[in-house]
C-alpha cells in the first residue's frame, strides 16, 4: 500500500511529539493529540480496531498530560522524573498480558493470530506506557522500546510503511529519551541532596 500524504502528516506530528517529550516540553501533547486524531481514521479504515481505539485514549491522555505538566510547571513545583519499584513493573506487565487475552476473548479473535494478538498487545501496553509518560516515570522509555518494536512489525504487515519507519525511529529516540531523563533524574537527586545538606548544616 502506497504511503499517503495524510499518513506522512501523522508521522511528522508523532515524531515531533517524541522529540519534544524527550526534552520534557509540554508542547509534545498538542502534537500527540493531532497525530492520534489522524491515525484514528487511518487505523479504522485499515481494520485495526484496537489501534484505532488506542488513538482515542492518546487524545484523552494528551489533554491530561498537558494539564499535569502545566500544573506542575512552576519553578518550585515542577513535575520531576521518578522511578517505579520493580513490583509495580511486574504488576503492570501482568496486567498488560491479562488485558490482551481478555480483549481477544471478548471480541472473539483468534488468540493464535499474530495480527490480532499484536493489535491488542500493543494497544494495552501503550496504555500503560502513555500513563507513565504523563507521570514522568523514567521507565516509560523502556516500555516504548519493547512495544514500538512489536508495533513496527504489525504496521509493516498491514502496509503502513512510513509508520513502520516512524516506529523504528521511535525505538532510537526512546533510547535517547531514557538516558536524557535519567540524567535529569540524577541532577534532581543531587540538587535535593545538596539542599538537604545545606539545611542540615544550617541547624
Amino acid at each position: 500500500m502506497a504511503t499517503s500524504l495524510v499518513e506522512w502528516v501523522a508521522v511528522a506530528l508523532a515524531l515531533a511529539y517524541v522529540l519534544l517529550a524527550t526534552r520534557q516540553s509540554r508542547w509534545c501533547w498538542p502534537s500527540s493529540a493531532a497525530s492520534s486524531a489522524i491515525y484514528f481514521v487511518l487505523f479504522e479504515r485499515a481494520g485495526l480496531p484496537m489501534q484505532a481505539a488506542l488513538q482515542v485514549f492518546y487524545v484523552v491522555m494528551s489533554g491530561y498530560g498537558w494539564i499535569a505538566w502545566r500544573a506542575s510547571h512552576g519553578k518550585a513545583h515542577e513535575l520531576s522524573v521518578s522511578v517505579w519499584p520493580v513490583r509495580r513493573h511486574v504488576a503492570a506487565l501482568v496486567l498488560v498480558v491479562a488485558a490482551t487475552f481478555t480483549n481477544l476473548w471478548l471480541v472473539g479473535a483468534d488468540p493464535h493470530s499474530p495480527v490480532a494478538f499484536a493489535d491488542a498487545f500493543v494497544a494495552w501496553g501503550s496504555v500503560v506506557a502513555m500513563w507513565l509518560v504523563t507521570r514522568k516515570v523514567l521507565e516509560n522509555w523502556l516500555y516504548w522500546i519493547a512495544f514500538d518494536l512489536v508495533a513496527a512489525a504489525l504496521y509493516y504487515s498491514q502496509g503502513f510503511e512510513a509508520t513502520t519507519g516512524l516506529f523504528l525511529v521511535y525505538v532510537v529516540l526512546a533510547v535517547r529519551g531514557f538516558f536524557e531523563w535519567r540524567r535529569d533524574l540524577a541532577r534532581d537527586v543531587a540538587a535535593a541532596a545538596a539542599g538537604e545538606s545545606r539545611a542540615t548544616g544550617g541547624q
